[in-house]
């Protein structure tokens, strides 16, 4: 009974600095260990762990909120929940955040401007320690002031000096161009959201980049801007087969519009037409012809953007810095038809 008594004396007794002093390293690595960051070497860390063994430490959660004045939380905000890209996205981010035992509340801005600052204004509200956000404004200047660290994603901050996760879209969009290109086709219709977003922006010049650097005229007549969610690309498609030249390929330039486009080729017996998409989803490899598409793995951004916050939040104070998550090509069928292909 003495023992167990005096054992639960110890553990109340023990702060961080104690296992911090027993383990012969400092507060901040301690922490590190014990909230799960990985960058500390292996001998450091088993002293860490063995110290909170021996001392019985157990961090007090709600302590640490109160010394931080902020929950045990952050925030994700994207476009869309159920987007395939963004769901895969959140999924990292949450795994990611189990691990460290940290809560994430995640909302949508249904792509309104409007909402993205109601949604960011009642996160900072909850105290959120941190927020990860693929935003859909040109105008971020109300950020400078935030209360806690932010990583965007998919799109950098404007006017903004923060954190971004993101991918190259000009360059990502002129490389699935060039690959239709190499197939021989020359009329390539382009399908993607509408131009109030720089990644749609940036994606339709990598567009015109491809066209122009094989000499070929941009034909706008080729070019639809549509809204995915309003199942506009499907009607886009029936519209670009109808013109007098119609298109012999197509890229389109987002998961969403991919899924709107589809269904609708399929169904006019169109699957001979060229085609890759920006982003993958689901069951694009089982299609035939499977889907090729432009790979930018929203697991690898999320995960990057989540050790960039955790990160910010461990104390680490890097230079602000946007990464580009890697891009290629999966050639699986669509993408390598040739022009002249009979129709089924």
């Amino acid at each position: 009974m003495t023992d167990r008594l005096a054992r639960s004396a110890r553990q109340q007794r023990a702060r961080l600095r104690d296992v911090a002093e027993a383990a012969g390293t400092s507060t901040k690595t301690a922490s590190r260990v014990i909230n799960g960051d990985d960058r500390v070497a292996a001998e450091t860390r088993a002293r860490v762990e063995q110290a909170v063994l021996d001392l019985g430490y157990r961090p007090d959660p709600l302590a640490r909120s109160l010394r931080r004045g902020l929950d045990e939380t952050i925030g994700v905000v994207v476009d869309e929940v159920g987007d395939p890209f963004f769901a895969s996205v959140i999924g990292e981010i949450e795994r990611m955040a189990i691990d460290r035992d940290v809560s994430v509340i995640i909302a949508s801005t249904r792509r309104r401007e409007e909402r993205e600052r109601i949604v960011l204004d009642g996160l900072y509200q909850r105290r959120v320690a941190g927020l990860i956000i693929a935003s859909i404004s040109d105008n971020h200047a109300y950020l400078r002031h935030s209360s806690c660290p932010l990583v965007f994603i998919d799109r950098a901050a404007e006017d903004l000096a923060a954190d971004a996760v993101v991918v190259d879209d000009r360059g990502g969009a002129r490389m699935a161009v060039e690959h239709l290109l190499r197939h021989g086709h020359r009329r390539i219709a382009y399908i993607g959201d509408r131009l109030s977003t720089a990644t749609a922006r940036h994606r339709l010049l990598g567009y015109r980049d491809a066209l122009d650097g094989a000499g070929i005229a941009a034909d706008d007549a080729l070019v639809a801007e549509v809204e995915p969610a309003d199942g506009d690309a499907g009607v886009a498609a029936e519209e670009l087969l109808r013109l007098p030249a119609p298109p012999t390929a197509i890229f389109s330039a987002n998961t969403r519009c991919s899924l709107g486009t589809l269904p609708t080729l399929h169904r006019l017996r169109r699957t001979d037409l060229g085609f890759v998409s920006f982003g993958d989803f689901a069951m694009a490899d089982t299609l035939t012809p499977a889907i090729t598409i432009v790979d930018h793995s929203p697991e690898a951004i999320g995960r990057l953007a989540a050790e960039r916050l955790f990160s910010r939040l461990a104390g680490d104070e890097p230079p602000v810095e946007t990464i580009f998550a890697p891009l290629r090509i999966v050639a699986r069928g669509s993408g390598e038809l040739a022009p002249d292909r009979p129709r089924p």
